[in-house]
């Protein structure tokens, strides 16, 4: 345990809101200190994207100390303190009981600093950090374990897991982001309780693999649950042969640190069907929008392959779509594994940039409206004639809205 290290930088601007609610904590006799990411971060000289505070002071003592307080898990002894615009979380020092639901403690002890440490699930995640002079104060060793780049659970591996078996996926997700090394025993336990993934629900699932998936080190991340044994129960029935895998692995290597979930994760699903991507989206509880973007992706993940010869209006559609940038990483990307992959890339680039961009999406020549005013009686024939007029507008063979017109009578008379 080692109590005396010191921060040796100042905080953050970012961390004030969090170091006041602590200050007004201590003026009342309490301890207050920063815990968890916000120190690991700190300490890898990462900015933290949040600024948690640890208390001896009761949750209904901290309603009483601040006026903007909300009680998300008093319960649990947390509430939420607005100070200078922003929600600090903060947190009674807690032992926790039984798991008997594998993510809320069945009661809770308030406790001190140390005991609340060991509650914790990873080393490099128990740290506190005192703001009042920057002393960090490590009860397990989380010091050692980030200076020497491993991932080490608190205690019992098994037990921490059992505890709460979303754990299993934030093994993963921080040796990935942090390239760290995880510890044999915590490993082992991750490949034994792998099981216990399908008790999670879609939703928290997602949200993890939102954080893996959406930023560097995802191809890492593949890789440990492939290892792990937990890609097999990220949803109900999931099944991965090698190839796939293998697969999945050399083109997420090949996107940009920065390309977004949902490519990552179309990636993934690349040679399941539409029914299939729709199901494991819902599955995972994703928004319409992102289950709509990832099945765009996966469905169309092949078409810029022969961008010469692709027809014009079809590709200005594709051009047109919001995930288009994505769609162009996952193209690339699989031209990196072929041999003629650069001048794939460079007839697609070249391609593109012959396309005036106001030629991509124009205002429609003919609408609705004018096959109404034609006689039209709506029905397929709406959808139909509409589409070919546009699909000609984009194809650029016809150029004008009185074109368009005629164009538009003589499919009407064709269809009566």
């Amino acid at each position: 345990m080692s109590q005396f290290a010191r921060l040796d930088m100042p905080l953050p601007p970012e961390a004030e809101p969090a170091i006041r609610v602590a200050d007004r904590l201590r003026e009342d006799g309490h301890v207050a200190l920063l815990a968890g990411g916000c120190v690991r971060d700190l300490l890898m000289g990462a900015a933290p994207s949040d600024y948690d505070v640890a208390t001896d002071a009761t949750p209904d003592k901290v309603c009483r100390l601040f006026r903007a307080t909300r009680k998300v898990g008093a319960q649990f002894g947390v509430v939420l303190v607005r100070k200078r615009g922003e929600w600090i979380e903060v947190a009674t020092f807690r032992a926790d009981g039984r798991y008997s639901d594998g993510r809320h403690p069945d009661q809770v002890t308030f406790s001190d600093a140390c005991g609340d440490a060991q509650r914790r699930d990873f080393t490099i995640n128990g740290m506190f950090l005192d703001p009042s002079d920057n002393s960090i104060i490590d009860y397990v060793g989380g010091r050692d374990d980030l200076d020497a780049g491993v991932l080490r659970a608190i205690g019992d591996p098994i037990a921490r897991f059992g505890e709460d078996h979303l754990r299993l996926l934030r093994a993963v997700r921080f040796a990935a982001r942090l390239d760290f090394q995880i510890e044999p025993a915590t490993l082992a336990a991750v490949k034994s309780a792998a099981t216990m993934l399908v008790r999670v629900s879609g939703e928290r699932i997602r949200e993890e693999l939102e954080k893996m998936l959406g930023r560097r080190g995802r191809c890492i991340a593949v890789r440990l649950m492939a290892e792990t044994g937990l890609l097999h129960h990220l949803w109900p029935n999931a099944s991965w042969s090698r190839g796939q895998i293998e697969a999945a692995q050399s083109l997420l290597a090949c996107i940009p640190d920065d390309a977004p979930f949902e490519l990552a994760f179309a990636i993934l699903l690349a040679d399941r069907d539409g029914m299939s991507v729709h199901g494991i989206c819902r599955d995972l509880t994703f928004s319409n929008e992102q289950r709509e973007t990832t099945a765009w992706l996966v469905g169309h993940h092949r078409d810029l392959d022969e961008s010469d010869a692709i027809a014009l209006a079809s590709l200005k559609r594709l051009m047109a779509h919001p995930a288009f940038a994505a769609l162009r990483m996952f193209a690339e990307a699989r031209f990196a594994g072929m041999s003629d992959g650069g001048r794939r890339t460079e007839r697609l680039e070249r391609r593109i940039g012959s396309i005036r961009l106001d030629t991509v999406q124009p205002a429609p020549f003919v609408t609705g409206d004018d096959l109404i005013a034609a006689g039209a009686v709506a029905g397929p024939v709406f959808s139909d004639v509409l589409d070919e007029i546009y699909t000609r507008q984009l194809d650029e063979t016809i150029a004008s809205r009185e074109r368009a017109l005629e164009l538009m009578q003589r499919l009407l008379d064709e269809r009566t």
